[in-house]
């Protein structure tokens, strides 16, 4: 499956799976190998997605006339 072609929620459940799977111990070597290499797919894929995301925030203030204005989102408060 194509993780640049999922939604994040999509991915998120996939690499749930993966983690279960994994955390249940009853995986062969190889196939938790596979694995591991696909979930680490979805997390660069779930990166990539919430990066996208955050450059589309913004954030509206009040500007000195009084009127809404646009800032760049900034992580700190």
């Amino acid at each position: 499956m194509n993780q640049q072609n999922q939604t994040f929620e999509q991915n998120m459940l996939r690499l749930e799976q993966i983690v279960r799977a994994m955390e249940r111990g009853d995986v062969a070597l190889e196939e938790s190998l596979k694995l591991f290499q696909e979930g680490t797919e979805l997390v660069r894929a779930c990166g990539k997605l919430l990066e996208d995301a955050k450059l589309q925030v913004s954030k509206i203030t009040a500007g000195p006339d009084g009127e809404p204005a646009e800032e760049p989102f900034d992580e700190q408060p």
